[in-house]
């Protein structure tokens, strides 16, 4: 039984961080505003979803017009 609950607990780690990834990626259009920018400011934060928003976060008075516009419609 011990066995059990460990590893449903492990699962519902692995499934809340998987949707907390997801979440952060954002969606395809969110991806292609910020694309170029993401390309042209943060190169070497490319494959790191969460480090290139940070990038673009530190970028955000240089960002293009339709970036700026994600960041926005985030809150942030």
């Amino acid at each position: 039984m011990r066995y059990f609950s460990i590893a449903a607990l492990f699962a519902v780690a692995v499934i809340s961080s998987g949707a907390a990834l997801a979440q952060h990626a954002g969606t395809k259009s969110e991806q292609s505003a910020c694309s170029r920018d993401a390309q042209r400011f943060c190169r070497k934060d490319l494959g790191n979803d969460g480090a290139v928003q940070n990038c673009l976060q530190m970028k955000r008075d240089s960002l293009s017009r339709s970036c700026k516009k994600v960041f926005e419609s985030h809150g942030m």
